[in-house]
């Protein structure tokens, strides 16, 4: 069954996906380490050949009071190219069956993330499975925005969507509430296989965790050269934080607004050396779904923008 999986970095000794290392657990901070459960972006890949439905044996837990918020509802997602096909799913052990829409092709099946699933078996009611071919690995490091917070479906999250168009497996690294440089992220990144890198934080060093300017632009300076130990030569872009309207002007417990801090990580990847596709004009107020997180039409902007920046 592994050898369909995509976009997951760690497995744990009980066969669960996390998006940290295991093995680094002491180092991260508790939110990290939370969120790094949620299986955000991982998905199968296959080639079906003859095939009209698969069965999904699988395990899911309620949602965590946190993922409760989240709008998009708890579905496999069977994507066909662009075209999208739910099944519902809940929590406890299922057997289920995804019907194809066509016997032949390449298919993609997105998880119920918020349900945390742990598949059991994935196999053809009749025909053949075989795992799509490797692809060039993307990790992409950031915060609730990269983690698909708002969408209505993970396949619609902005690494899914750039990754789809950039032909590439992306590794989502997004930590909801977290993402605020820490080091022992960096470290793990650096260790990761990677042929592309994407960092997009800052916003939760705003409030979260108050950053002053400096403390941010010093941050993001270790941060990059700690990834830079382990992926000297890997095509790297820096996202800075998006619009947020409450915080652009608004000072934090230090003194910082938010576009002081996205000025510090702007700088901060110049110096570096480092490739920078600034945030603060890619979306608009009414791109974001409460204020702070952007919706479907707002990743696909982002989706958008990034590609072009991270394309060859």
């Amino acid at each position: 069954m592994r050898e369909f999986v995509r976009g997951a970095p760690w497995w744990t000794e009980d066969g669960r996906v996390t998006r940290a290392d295991p093995a680094d657990r002491a180092r991260l901070p508790g939110d990290t380490w939370e969120r790094a459960g949620l299986p955000a972006g991982v998905r199968l890949e296959f080639t079906a050949h003859g095939v009209s439905e698969v069965k999904i044996t699988y395990t899911a837990s309620p949602p965590s009071a946190a993922d409760s918020y989240r709008d998009a509802p708890p579905v496999f997602t069977l994507l066909a190219g662009e075209a999208a096909t739910d099944t519902p799913a809940s929590p406890g052990k299922h057997r289920t069956l995804l019907q194809l829409p066509a016997h032949d092709g390449e298919f993609t099946l997105h998880l119920p993330e918020a349900l945390r699933p742990v598949l059991h078996d994935v196999r053809p009611v009749s025909g053949t499975l075989t795992p799509a071919a490797r692809q060039p690995r993307w990790l992409v490091y950031g915060d609730s925005i990269a983690e698909g917070w708002s969408v209505s479906r993970p396949h619609l999250a902005w690494p899914a969507r750039a990754g789809r168009a950039l032909g590439v497996e992306t590794v989502n690294l997004g930590y909801a509430g977290a993402a605020r440089g820490e080091l022992a992220s960096a470290e793990q990144l650096a260790a990761l296989e990677a042929d592309l890198i994407t960092l997009a934080f800052g916003t939760n060093c705003w409030s979260r965790t108050p950053h002053s300017a400096g403390l941010l632009y010093e941050t993001t300076r270790a941060f990059l050269a700690l990834v830079r130990r382990g992926h000297p030569e890997v095509p790297l872009l820096v996202v800075s934080p998006v619009l947020r309207p409450d915080a652009e002007t608004t000072p934090n417990a230090l003194g910082a607004t938010l576009r002081d801090l996205r000025t510090a990580v702007e700088r901060a990847a110049r110096d570096a050396g480092a490739d920078l596709l600034p945030g603060g004009e890619l979306l608009n107020a009414g791109h974001l779904v409460d204020g702070v997180h952007p919706g479907d039409e707002g990743h696909e902007l982002l989706a958008k923008a990034v590609a072009a920046a991270q394309a060859p």
